[in-house]
């Protein structure tokens, strides 16, 4: 890949895990009760027929890892477990009654934080009680993330005996001095013993995160890291892109200096030469930061075209609702965006006030919708047609933005249909920016979004 092509298109930009982005979000016309009547209505249209999925945010770590960009409380107290697990029953009991009728369970996914922060009885507490009230659907998908140093063998059961047989394990580079600049410090040891753990209890899905661009990551360490991981075989990797945004997450991104951080080709090397060694060992590139053996859900979610792409980021399967529990966490009715309180008292108390704890949202235009639809074909099929939708709205200003594109081969254009090519996969996210009317229509005065390559 050319230096020059690197250098112009690594500006600062989205993930798309939806659209509009957060920071586009319409908050002044969004309200609390806008947000429950459209949830309601999609749980109507679409809970016989493919049911729900639920996210749940489970906050807590020990210690912080200064890579990670999600919402969490660094603790080493665990009697707060209890409480929280009581709150987020409340609301998803407040949402039960909101439905009237029983749910049908898709998917959860249990995020964090730490999951395994908590106990083997602590969850299976949650779970059940997430469970009881609703029906699970036949070809449902339960998923965690386990920290390796945490993740025990009866973490691993327990789950495994209330449906879950996905699980993820944050690996993120197994060189010791990227380790003690992210602080996360853990052995090649103790990812073998979880991963085997998980493969001897009979789960079909075990997924290693790994990123690039980290501080102090060159190419041997890369290397060393997909090397080791090929020897586990994990059915699933997810090869992301470190997000450097110390000026939004503060103080956590700062025990490191900027020009620790590899840039430019130097940090797309990391990944292009990832890439290369894991196509050689048998795993599929999906979307744009993901790989899967050919025999896990993911890749056949490919190949059938069901695959999707929501806050948790690329699934097998896709529901138009997904409710998210806990603090922070954001719920798509598909109609509409909403995400709850991100401080945990406030939290609690509107819950003691049967209270849903939705704090912002966005309800989606006619426009969102239809853009929502091809950003995501993008992102997850590499194409997308226009046809269907040229006379709904002004494709002109996209289309604009998309020669560019075009000129550095990076896309080709047929008629109404919008191809990504092999070359531009590099791109997946400049090319989804090219769709982003709101992004256009109102450029940032600051820098909002991770950069791009």
């Amino acid at each position: 890949m050319s230096l020059s092509l690197i250098q112009k298109y690594n500006v600062p930009g989205p993930r798309y895990t939806s659209y509009p982005t957060v920071p586009y979000w319409e908050q002044e016309t969004f309200t609390r009760e806008s947000w429950l009547e459209s949830c309601k209505r999609s749980f109507i249209e679409s809970n016989d027929s493919e049911g729900i999925s639920i996210y749940i945010h489970l906050p807590f770590c020990e210690s912080l890892c200064t890579f990670c960009g999600c919402h969490k409380r660094i603790t080493k107290r665990h009697e707060v477990e209890n409480p929280y697990i009581q709150a987020v029953l409340k609301e998803w009991q407040l949402y039960c009654t909101l439905f009237g009728a029983k749910p049908k369970i898709k998917e959860i996914h249990l995020g964090g934080g730490t999951p395994t922060f908590f106990s083997p009885e602590n969850l299976t507490m949650l779970i059940e009680g997430i469970t009881n009230n609703a029906i699970i659907a036949n070809n449902h998908e339960f998923s965690f993330e386990g920290h390796p140093n945490n993740t025990t063998k009866e973490h691993l059961a327990t789950l495994y005996n209330l449906g879950f047989r996905r699980v993820s394990f944050g690996v993120q580079d197994y060189n010791p001095e990227v380790q003690k600049a992210i602080h996360r410090e853990q052995s090649f040891h103790n990812v073998a013993k979880v991963t085997l753990w998980a493969k001897e209890l009979g789960y079909t899905s075990i997924s290693h995160d790994i990123i690039y661009g980290l501080p102090f990551q060159n190419l041997s360490h890369v290397i060393d890291t997909i090397e080791k991981t090929k020897s586990l075989s994990p059915d699933r990797l997810a090869f992301y892109s470190y997000a450097h945004v110390p000026w939004i997450k503060g103080n956590g991104q700062r025990g490191f200096n900027d020009e620790d951080v590899p840039k430019d080709n130097e940090k797309r090397e990391l990944y292009e030469k990832g890439k290369e060694l894991l196509l050689k060992n048998d795993y599929v590139e999906i979307g744009m930061d993901h790989f899967a053996l050919k025999s896990d859900s993911l890749y056949k979610a490919l190949n059938s075209h069901s695959i999707h792409r929501n806050f948790m980021g690329y699934t097998s399967s896709k529901t138009q609702v997904m409710i998210g529990l806990g603090v922070s966490s954001i719920s798509d009715s598909w109609y509409s965006f909403a995400q709850n309180e991100k401080d945990i008292d406030t939290y609690y108390n509107l819950l003691e006030e049967n209270i849903i704890p939705v704090t912002k949202g966005h309800i989606l235009t006619e426009e969102d919708l239809i853009i929502r639809k091809h950003i995501l074909n993008l992102m997850c099929s590499l194409s997308t047609d226009l046809d269907k939708d040229i006379d709904k709205i002004n494709f002109t200003p996209i289309l604009q933005e998309l020669k560019e594109f075009e000129e550095d081969q990076l896309i080709s254009i047929t008629g109404s249909k919008i191809k990504i090519s092999k070359k531009g996969r590099a791109f997946v996210r400049n090319i989804c920016m090219a769709f982003d009317l709101r992004l256009q229509r109102n450029k940032p005065q600051r820098q909002l979004f991770s950069m791009t390559i």
